[in-house]
């Protein structure tokens, strides 16, 4: 097993860099670089959550983008009806909207788990291919029908007026701001942590290496993988509760494959099953769409040959490349290589693949 050591150290320098990135922006007085650190945070906490599925339960969903449209409707629609002073439903029991941002990302956890409890029932009794299919089927229909619902905006959108407040924190601020989302990240780090940690993760791991082995030894894989979608579509759902503060507008692309798409690019960038990974991902995601969209429209071109070596040459991606950095200087934790004959032989298996017994 990879020594933790080694996702330790990459997670603070990942985090370190990425609050120093923002505090010497607003140190020069500028505002860019702190959106462009937020929308990595954001996108960072919503690979973490991807990861989880895809990563350590080898679960390849093309269909998270429904999880982070859904939680963005469901913070987005809260603050549109606390603005309109409307109620959200006015039936037995009236909803009202709300401007306080927490109530937007507890409403998109519970919408995350709920729409995961749903798809995953069906799509976990399906493997492989299939279960990509099912769960980008799933998505898309979710994508048709927000495009097709008038009440809140449809295709157009929904724009927001106001950005939510956090116990009375104006928000507004672009740090403020992305401080909030920093705390959010540094807690989906810990959870996700925490989770790979424990027995459940352990269990997990065992699924993704060898599933007849451990139904053999009496665990039943349905209900581990359900519960691990569940989080992760939760943890995906609030990273969209917080793309639509910061975007200040739900729009249903956030619910497209396309979405879905960057978000397995992100784990794959940083690397498969790392901790740090998709932090790393989303900032070279981000980095490439800045850099390279001032030179041409096609800089997707350029980030697929990135892909593309990264598959062929680099299957730990970003996390990997910093492993065999260290251990190339000396500099790997306990003075031990990161990059063992056993690390490599799992970067070389693809997420969901079985090991022979």
């Amino acid at each position: 097993m990879r020594d933790l050591l080694d996702d330790h150290w990459q997670t603070l320098l990942a985090l370190v860099l990425l609050a120093g990135f923002a505090l010497s922006e607003a140190a020069g007085g500028g505002s860019f670089y702190i959106s462009l650190s937020t929308r990595v945070a954001i996108l960072a906490i919503a690979g973490i959550g991807l990861n989880i599925a895809l990563g350590y339960g080898g679960m390849v969903s093309f269909g998270h983008a429904a999880f982070f449209g859904l939680g963005g409707y469901a913070a987005g629609v809260a603050v549109h009806h606390a603005f309109e002073g409307s109620n959200f439903l006015d039936g037995p029991i009236a909803v009202s909207g709300s401007g306080e941002l927490l109530t937007g990302l507890v409403a998109a956890g519970v919408t995350g788990l709920a729409a995961a409890l749903f798809i995953g029932v069906f799509s976990l009794r399906t493997s492989g291919i299939y279960f990509i299919m099912i769960t980008l089927a799933f998505a898309q229909m979710l994508y048709y029908f927000a495009i097709s619902f008038p009440t809140y905006g449809g295709e157009d959108g929904l724009p927001l007026y106001s950005r939510a407040t956090l116990l009375g924190l104006d928000l507004s601020g672009d740090m403020t701001y992305f401080t909030v989302c920093y705390l959010v990240l540094v807690t989906a780090v810990i959870l996700s942590a925490l989770i790979t940690g424990s027995r459940f993760g352990a269990v997990l791991n065992g699924l993704r290496e060898n599933e007849t082995r451990m139904i053999a030894i009496g665990f039943h894989p349905f209900r581990y993988r359900l519960t691990a979608f569940m989080v992760s579509a939760a943890m995906t759902a609030v990273a969209g509760a917080l793309y639509v503060h910061l975007d200040g507008f739900v729009s249903p692309s956030n619910m497209s494959w396309h979405r879905s798409g960057d978000l397995i690019v992100i784990v794959i960038l940083g690397g498969v099953a790392r901790t740090p990974g998709p932090i790393f991902g989303a900032a070279a995601l981000i980095a490439m769409e800045t850099v390279l969209g001032d030179f041409t429209e096609r800089w997707q071109f350029f980030l697929g040959l990135v892909l593309l070596g990264i598959v062929l040459f680099a299957r730990g991606g970003l996390s990997g490349l910093l492993d065999r950095a260290a251990a190339a200087l000396g500099l790997g934790p306990l003075g031990k290589q990161p990059d063992s004959e056993k690390d490599r032989a799992r970067d070389r298996r693809q997420p969901g693949e079985v090991r022979d017994a």
